[in-house]
């Protein structure tokens, strides 16, 4: 049987490597007709689209040149396999490749685990207060009388306010069962049932700002979501809570944060924000209720294998006629403007 034509398209090219390891590459020259050295980084040459119109499966990553329907060189393309959220980024107009059959698939799931992971460690050492506590060992340089410390702290008992169940979000709450918290969740696309089977109480969004001593961000940016947690919002949220952002910097008002954690009311720790990097005169990188980090959360080092892994594991799936694992619907995602 004739093994479908594959090509990768990414940028830089060297993420090619950070992906795959020499197994993961193996796994895809087994399955696939596909020179693993070549990458595509851009479509405007005349080798790459020859090299694309020979291509029955893009294989595509981060900052992959976008594909457009009515290139001729595309003709022939029957698959999307995204190492990454959205398989439609890297296509023009999804909603015809959808039209003419094309299928795809994307790696979120596998890269939502590492983002899980920062979130959780992030929400249980906020449960303790182990910043502001660091900073006063630092200042006190001596033992604190741990019998004083309010009953709000700890993470016993404590609520935990979880917005938005997107597949990161799905993971923390999973990851969350085995702790004796209190975790409410808000997302308007969920029944109460649905919420409850994730193991979290349904709320408003206000009443989980008003509730949580540690709120984490997991909502996708959209028209609707940008700027969502305002400085309304904000001010809701109790003393000494902590606000943990691993979903996108402009789901929050940036400027409306920085002057509430100015006043030292809330911590927060933000591994995104808007821009990105912060300004250099912003706020952020000298404030001490601030944990930064340079958007760290998702895979990185050896976690992109994983992310490679998966990849690869849908082009098998593809070159053996089953279904992908993880499907990505291209009309919808046209319709919906996701990129």
């Amino acid at each position: 049987m004739t093994r479908p034509r594959a090509v990768l398209a990414m940028n830089p090219p060297r993420l090619a490597r950070s992906l795959f390891d020499e197994a993961a590459l193996a796994r895809l020259r087994r399955v696939t007709d596909i020179d693993t050295d070549v990458v595509l980084t851009e479509l405007e040459s005349e080798r790459s689209r020859d090299t694309l119109a020979g291509a029955d499966i893009l294989v595509a990553g981060w900052d992959a040149p976008v594909v457009a329907a009515r290139l001729p060189c595309a003709s022939r393309l029957r698959a999307v396999v995204y190492a990454g959220g959205v398989a439609a980024t890297c296509l023009a107009d999804p909603e015809v490749f959808a039209a003419r059959g094309v299928v795809a698939a994307n790696a979120r799931v596998a890269n939502s685990g590492p983002v899980a992971e920062y979130a959780l460690a992030m929400i249980l050492l906020a449960g303790k207060r182990v910043l502001p506590a660091g900073h006063a060992y630092r200042r006190k340089r001596s033992l604190p009388d741990n019998l004083a410390v309010p009953t709000r702290f700890g993470n016993y008992r404590q609520t935990v306010g979880i917005v938005g169940a997107s597949t990161v979000g799905r993971a923390v709450l999973a990851l969350l069962r085995p702790f004796d918290l209190d975790v409410l969740l808000y997302d308007p696309t969920l029944t109460a049932e649905e919420a409850v089977g994730l193991g979290a109480r349904p709320v408003e969004l206000d009443e989980l700002m008003r509730s949580s001593q540690v709120i984490s961000l997991h909502q996708p940016l959209t028209p609707g979501t940008r700027g969502q947690i305002d400085a309304g919002r904000l001010a809701l949220m109790r003393d000494g809570a902590t606000l943990v952002n691993t979903a996108r910097g402009a789901v929050v008002d940036q400027e409306a944060l920085v002057a509430e954690l100015r006043t030292g009311r809330i911590d927060a720790v933000l591994d995104v924000t808007d821009p990105e990097p912060p300004a250099a005169d912003s706020d952020l990188w000298t404030l001490g209720n601030v944990v930064l980090t340079p958007h760290m959360a998702g895979s990185m080092g050896g976690e992109l294998h994983r992310v490679g892994d998966a990849v690869a594991g849908e082009v098998e799936r593809f070159a053996a006629g089953l279904p992908f694992a993880h499907p990505e619907d291209l009309a919808s995602s046209g319709r919906n403007g996701v990129r």
